[in-house]
């Protein structure tokens, strides 16, 4: 492998932008670490993706399984060693609803963030190069989403095309886009007057190669930035179409926990029933922030702290 790397021969440019690559990379990661709110909102992250990846090993039972003692079930037992957070009205292990809900949530979260990046990105960059007519049609588009309240049009198409996971992140994509899309238009009608721009214009590159190889990389930072709020978002407004009923039937999610507490009328007594649902979507949301705000500060060229 070092013989065949040996071989590669860097332009003198191409190792002038490896090293600021990695002295940027170090310079990062310095003001990660010592950002302790952001360093924690990470490791908070990274607890629950582990806890969704490998949910089948970390849960003790099936969160659908009922016991039974003695022909009876064990219904709305506080926590124990058999069930560290206690069981519900239907005698089943909160612990393995908790640990499965967190694929319900990062799920909807990350798939609809990437989504609304992907859609909100491709318009807002059309849009700012192209101006004109294009760049009207679309924003007229944007302007008319804006008139739509999100959460009413979210229940809506639930309840029209029926309640379901991916039912959900379809709603959430085609209403949530509309903010990316013009933040990311608004940062476009600059960078396109920029000289590298026109240089590469008079240099005979296409119109998609100027967005998406010239353009593209100077607005990471912000998509970054967007991405993460979305994600935050599509968490708890996840949480809240599951806390009324109309998330997916199918399957164990936070905000399903809380519903079916409510609706039993146990959501002042089972304080162990609520407290791991409830908790974990406030902890998760925030460190989406958290983490948002710190990819902000890195790319915001006011700020003191460093540069991207």
């Amino acid at each position: 492998m070092k013989a065949i790397l040996s071989t590669i021969q860097l332009s003198k440019a191409q190792k002038i932008a490896l090293d600021r690559y990695r002295s940027s990379a170090r310079e990062v990661l310095r003001v990660f670490l010592d950002d302790r709110p952001a360093m924690l909102a990470a490791l908070v992250l990274a607890f629950f993706s582990l806890l969704a990846i490998f949910a089948p090993v970390i849960a003790p039972y099936d969160p659908s399984r009922e016991f039974l003692t003695a022909g009876q079930p064990v219904a709305l037992q506080p926590p124990s060693m058999a069930h560290p957070f206690g069981t519900t009205t239907l005698a089943r292990d909160v612990f393995s609803q908790w640990v499965y809900g967190s694929r319900i949530s990062l799920l909807v979260g990350v798939l609809s963030g990437l989504s609304v990046m992907v859609i909100g990105t491709t318009v807002g960059i059309v849009a700012g190069y192209y101006k004109g007519m294009t760049d009207l049609v679309l924003m007229r588009v944007v302007d008319t989403l804006y008139g739509i309240p999100a959460t009413p049009f979210i229940l809506i198409l639930v309840l029209f095309f029926g309640a379901s996971v991916w039912n959900v992140i379809l709603a959430m994509v085609l209403i949530l886009w509309r903010t990316m899309a013009r933040v990311i238009r608004s940062e476009t009608l600059s960078l396109a007057e920029r000289p590298f721009v026109k240089s590469a214009r008079a240099a005979g590159a296409s119109d998609k190669r100027i967005m998406f190889v010239h353009i593209l990389p100077n607005l990471l930072p912000l998509i970054m930035v967007e991405t993460t709020i979305v994600v935050a978002f599509s968490i708890a407004l996840e949480a809240g179409i599951s806390f009324l009923g109309l998330g997916a039937t199918a399957v164990t999610s936070w905000g399903a926990m809380l519903e079916l507490t409510f609706s039993s009328g146990a959501i002042r007594s089972a304080w162990w029933w609520v407290i791991p649902p409830g908790f974990s979507i406030t902890l998760l949301v925030l460190s989406f922030f958290y983490i948002s705000r710190i990819v902000e500060e890195l790319s915001n060229p006011e700020s003191g702290r460093f540069k991207l």
